[in-house]
């Protein structure tokens, strides 16, 4: 008996066949497209409600201060009744006196240590001049050959008591008898210069150098 071989059924050709590929890719096609979708519309931004957690008091103290800022400073510059304002001027006057008196120090401290070298030398000389007129007052026995230590003596004497004497000393207290006692010793001639006068003297000299600008 022969065998017939059956027809194979064969699937319509406008239907496709489904694979494991379109299969699953079906199935997570949608949660792809909606994780895309937010990943590209971004993050939802929270909506946030702000707590103010100010003190009332400071905020008090800081529509004060903004107060007295423009109370003191309406025209740009701070009121001279206001206390910060008088003390940072006192302050920057106590400097301005104490550098001046350390500068007045490094001078006259300068001047004694210049007399004192003077004074050195003064004395190398007057050793020199002491040995020279003994020598030739043995070979002479005439007194005049001691005569030129007579200035030499006060020179010297002059110098070791203003280096290492209280000749100092006696200067400052004649310095203060005079600003105690005799003030109009130390009144300028012509007065205590003022403002006036120095923008006068200063338009004058700009006049002079318009006009004669060969000559200045």
């Amino acid at each position: 008996m022969a065998l017939v071989p059956r027809e194979r059924s064969h699937p319509p050709k406008n239907k496709k066949r489904m694979t494991p590929a379109h299969f699953y890719g079906s199935i997570w096609a949608p949660k792809l497209s909606s994780s895309g979708n937010s990943a590209r519309s971004g993050p939802k931004k929270k909506p946030t409600t702000e707590i103010s957690t100010s003190d009332p008091s400071s905020k008090h103290n800081e529509m004060g201060a903004t107060a007295s800022c423009k109370k003191t400073s309406g025209s740009g510059y701070p009121e001279h009744d206001d206390p910060s304002y008088r003390k940072c001027q006192e302050l920057k006057m106590e400097r301005w006196i104490q550098m001046h008196y350390q500068i007045k120090q490094r001078e006259q401290a300068l001047a004694i240590a210049h007399h004192r070298e003077l004074f050195y030398w003064l004395s190398g000389f007057y050793l020199s001049a002491v040995y020279g007129c003994a020598s030739y007052y043995q070979r002479v026995r005439s007194v005049s050959a001691l005569a030129p230590l007579l200035p030499l003596t006060f020179v010297v004497g002059y110098y070791s008591d203003w280096a290492y004497g209280s000749k100092m000393h006696r200067i400052q207290a004649e310095a203060n008898m005079i600003m105690e006692h005799e003030q109009e010793l130390l009144h300028w001639p012509g007065g205590l210069p003022t403002v006036a006068g120095i923008d006068e003297a200063r338009v004058e000299t700009e006049m002079e150098k318009k006009m004669h600008p060969h000559h200045m």
